[in-house]
């Protein structure tokens, strides 16, 4: 069994926290200033309250953290404030910048795990999973974490930065592409056309992300693209 400490349970880290417990690992976190529904979801995952972040993390031998991008930095100065010297998992959707400060922050000693989830929380035959950069032996630990479980672990290389590159990479490509169809309904809209759009719509293949050799096909034919 491994002892972990949870940072931020919400929808996902609850999910990731359940999936741990049920492995048979003890999943801890410090419930101090957080709200009902956050207590909510840590009880319902299995995850035991500590009186502090500290106490949480002097029982752990690795800390997870799955919060709001924005604060994935503060996590890391917590933690450290704490004098964790255990493996640190950052499975934030940050770019590899960001991740690379955090290892940087990160107190002597310790070892830095660069994490990014894919897909929805697992739960209830729902999987997801779980890439991970860094060192073998702390990747390996992380990964002994959720064996048979519902979040599948893929390694990533060894340069931490590397899963969050992934997930950049991956988030851009279906925001990008999210924002682009919102234009296009709004543009066929406006000049009521929008039941044709739909039409045409459902005879696309959307296959971009997976075929290597559209871009190259596309570069070649771009200059019909030219105002007119």
């Amino acid at each position: 069994m491994t002892t972990v400490t949870l940072v931020h349970p919400g929808s996902m880290g609850a999910a990731i926290a359940a999936q741990m417990v049920a492995a048979g690992h003890e999943v801890l976190w410090a419930p101090e200033g957080r709200s009902e529904n956050t207590w909510h979801r840590a009880r319902k995952a299995g995850a035991q309250a500590c009186d502090s972040l500290a106490e949480a993390l002097s029982r752990s031998t690795v800390v997870l953290s799955v919060c709001p991008p924005p604060a994935a930095e503060d996590v890391v100065t917590a933690v450290v404030a704490c004098d964790f010297t255990g493996v640190y998992v950052d499975a934030n959707a940050i770019s590899p910048q960001r991740m690379r400060r955090i290892e940087e922050k990160a107190r002597p000693g310790s070892a830095v795990v660069d994490g990014a989830v894919f897909g929805p929380p697992p739960a209830s035959g729902l999987t997801a999973r779980l890439y991970l950069a860094g060192a073998t032996r702390s990747v390996d630990l992380v990964a002994a974490l959720f064996t048979n479980s519902d979040l599948h672990v893929r390694r990533v290389g060894d340069t931490v930065g590397s899963a969050s590159a992934l997930k950049m990479a991956f988030a851009g490509y279906q925001k990008a592409a999210r924002t682009l169809a919102g234009v296009s309904h709004a543009l066929a809209h406006a000049h009521g056309v929008g039941d044709e759009l739909m039409e045409e719509a459902e005879t696309m293949v959307s296959a971009i992300l997976t075929d290597p050799e559209y871009l190259p096909r596309m570069a070649a034919k771009a200059w019909r693209w030219a105002p007119r």
